[in-house]
Order: structure tokens, then sequence, then C-alpha cells
């Protein structure tokens, strides 16, 4: 485990205590790392789900998604339909 000291300003610290009420944590340790997973959860790109995976491989194989060479075609596009 690594271990870090940090310097919090009076609101992140007033901050920190609320989320640590409001979800029952120990500490703010407990509460620090809630919050980075949450901001992890929300900044790394979530895996698709396989279901979803084999639509868009079926729609591709029928030939039923469309490539446009520039955002002009692609707007044009949407207008028109």
């Amino acid at each position: 485990m690594t271990q870090a000291i940090i310097s919090l300003g009076n609101t992140q610290d007033r901050l920190l205590n609320i989320i640590k009420g409001k979800y029952g944590f120990k500490n703010k340790s407990d509460t620090v790392n809630f919050v980075i997973e949450k901001f992890g959860e929300e900044l790394l790109e979530p895996e698709l789900r396989p279901a979803y995976v084999q639509k868009i491989k079926t729609l591709e194989q029928k030939g039923k998604l469309s490539k446009y060479r520039s955002l002009s075609a692609l707007r044009a596009d949407v207008e028109h339909a």
C-alpha cells in the first residue's frame, strides 16, 4: 500500500468530510480512495458489453453502417434524414 501526505485547503477538507459522512466511511483515506475511484470510472473509457459489440459487427456485415469522408458529408446526411 502506498502512503501519501497531502495538503488540503479548508474547502477541500470540508468536502471530504461531507463525502465521508454521506457514504459512512471510517476515515479520510477511505474517502479519498472513493473519490479517486469515482473519478477514474468517468475518466477511463468503460469496456463495451459483448452484446453491443456483436450488434455492431452484425450491422457492419449487413452494410447498414456508413463511412463518411468528412464532417460536412455526415452533416448533410443527417440534415436530410
